[in-house]
Parts: structure tokens; sequence; C-alpha cells
């Protein structure tokens, strides 16, 4: 294994080095950190899989089950301090837990094969690995132990919570089960949400932003209060939306997504930038709903809250009265734009 900035140094057992990592994050452990959180090369954060030791652990440790993604993998060591422990690092194709286990990259088969690859049964004398309980969905822990003989145990939901699991017995109190999706959690979010599809999204407005800066519609004011509807309607979907999640009305996102743009079109309105008379209004109204609808849909993956299934079911409705109200307020551009 290539020696990286997150190894200290080496463990020999069972006749293999085995990687050292520390809790302590460095310059440039925080400098990635903020750049997967703005989303540039959030796909290529990875630590190379394997077997990890912290501390200076023997056959009596435990052995903890993480991702590969780097961001993953920081968080759980930096938790670790004052304890000895094994650290086996699955390949999940550089994806975090949660969404790993959703698509199967932290699962049965990669638990198997790391367990062989890392010959785990002659590193520890005991046999069992804790999995966080977010990779619960990927992992069939009866078909582990058949495969390998090893038992999995579910630790809690967070990291930080891994010395009181220990502590306890690898007992979790119904607070370590619990998730959680407070502002703090959401507002870590918002740069990747902001950033990751702002091109495409910018591709799109400007089109609209020639059809109205062209059309005969009178705005009062100077025209670059088109471009300030476009940005309220884009910070409604990116920003408000996540931030105020539990408390805008509904529960799919697709319809608080709507409500989060309504609520900015109310101000747009009275500060007359949604032009005059009442077509445009109501162009506007379509298409300020709209977009943060459609963009608002995307956190479905970034909440815990939600499931595959529902969000299949969302989409089914909400795709097709998006694309009207878009269509709607490009047609009332359009005739705008003849008069």
């Amino acid at each position: 294994m290539k020696k990286m900035s997150y190894i200290t140094g080496y463990l020999e057992t069972a006749g293999q080095k085995v990687p050292v990592v520390s809790a302590n994050l460095s310059a440039e452990d925080y400098l990635g950190s903020l750049k997967v959180r703005l989303a540039f090369s959030r796909n290529n954060y990875r630590v190379e899989p394997g077997l990890y030791a912290f501390g200076s652990p023997d056959d009596k440790s435990p052995v903890l089950l993480s991702a590969n993604y780097k961001l993953s993998f920081d968080y759980l060591r930096k938790d670790l301090d004052g304890l000895h422990v094994w650290i086996l690092v699955l390949d999940s194709k550089g994806i975090n837990v949660w969404c790993a286990a959703g698509k199967g990259t932290f699962g049965t088969d990669e638990v198997v094969r790391q367990i062989n690859l890392t010959h785990l049964e002659k590193i520890v004398s005991h046999r069992e690995v804790i999995a966080p309980q977010l990779g619960a969905p990927g992992i069939s822990a009866h078909v582990v132990k058949e495969k390998c003989g090893f038992k999995v145990t579910y630790g809690p939901v967070r990291a930080c919570d891994i010395k009181s699991f220990l502590k306890n017995g690898k007992k979790a109190t119904t607070e370590m089960r619990r998730v959680t999706f407070t502002m703090s959690d959401r507002a870590r979010l918002i740069g990747a949400e902001v950033l990751n599809g702002f091109k495409y999204f910018l591709l799109a407005l400007s089109v609209l932003f020639i059809i109205l800066f062209f059309s005969g519609a009178q705005f009062p004011g100077p025209r670059y209060v088109i471009l300030i509807n476009i940005i309220l309607m884009y910070f409604a979907g990116t920003v408000f939306a996540p931030l105020f999640l539990p408390f805008i009305p509904g529960r799919a996102f697709a319809l608080k997504g709507a409500i989060a743009g309504a609520l900015f079109f109310i101000p747009a309105y009275f500060l007359g930038i949604t032009g005059p008379g009442v077509l445009s209004h109501i162009g506007w109204f379509l298409i300020m709903t709209a977009v943060p609808s459609f963009i608002f849909m995307n956190f479905t993956g970034a909440s815990t809250f939600t499931s595959l299934s529902g969000v299949k079911k969302e989409m089914r409705y909400a795709v097709r009265l998006q694309a009207l109200a878009l269509i709607g307020s490009m047609a009332i551009a359009v005739f705008l734009f003849l008069q």
C-alpha cells in the first residue's frame, strides 16, 4: 500500500505490515474536506481499501468497518482518540457509507472480500466486525457469518458515539440509534447543492434570460431584475429549502421546493420585479415554483428521511407538473414577446 499523508507508520502483525493512522487531521485533510463539501473532485476523494491500525491494537481489539470515501474515513478516525482498534476499509467506490449501502457497494460481498483479502482471521482472535448502523441496509449479517465465520455487530449512527458504544459493552442507546438531520447537518450540504448542478442550471436559465430580456414586457427599472429573479429561485431550491426543511409544510420534497419558491415570489412581486400585468406575474410564479421544486427533489439523496419507493412515487407526478409549469411560463414569455 502506497504511503499516504494519513499514514503515520506501520504495524507488523501476522506476517504483514498494517498501515497505522492517527486521530490528527492535517491541513491537507481539512482542505480536501472543504473541496468535497463544495463538490470538487468528490468522486475521487477516497482512501485505499484494506486494513488499518489505530493506536496499538492487538488480536483482541475491535474491528470497525468504514467506507473508502475519505470524508467518512476521516470522520471515523478523528473520533477514535485514546482507542486501540482495527479499521477495515471496504471498497465502496469512493461513496459514503449510507449511499454505498443503498447502491450495494458497502455490502455483504465486499465485507467478505475484504475479510478474506486482509486475512483478518490471522490478525484477530475473535470473529466480529462492527459496522456503522447506516451501512445495515447493504449487509446481510447471517450471510457474512456463513461465508467467512465473522459476526456483524451494528454500531451507532455517528462515529462520535463509538467510544461510548465500546465502553458500554457494544450496546447502543436509543439516542445512538436515532438518525437526526439537524440544521447544522443540512448546512454542511449546501455548498455541494449550490455548485453541483450550477453549470447546467446556468445554461438552462441563460436561455430564459435571453428570451425575457428581448421580450416586449415592460419591466419597471433596469433589466437586471430578471437576473435577480433567477438567483432568487435558485437560492430558494439550494439554500432556503434545505436549511428550513422541517419547517416547510408537506412531506414531498417537490412540494416543499415549490413552497420555498412561492415564498420568494411574494417579496419579488411586492418589490415590482415580476413585471407589470397579471400574465407576467403568473409566468414568474410558475417558473419560480417549478424550478426550486425540481432542484429540491435532488436533496432526497442527501436525507435519511426518504425512501427509494417514495422518491419514485413522488417523481411520477412531480416532474410532469414541473414540466407543465415551465412550459406555461415559457408560453407566457413568448406571448409577451409577440405583443
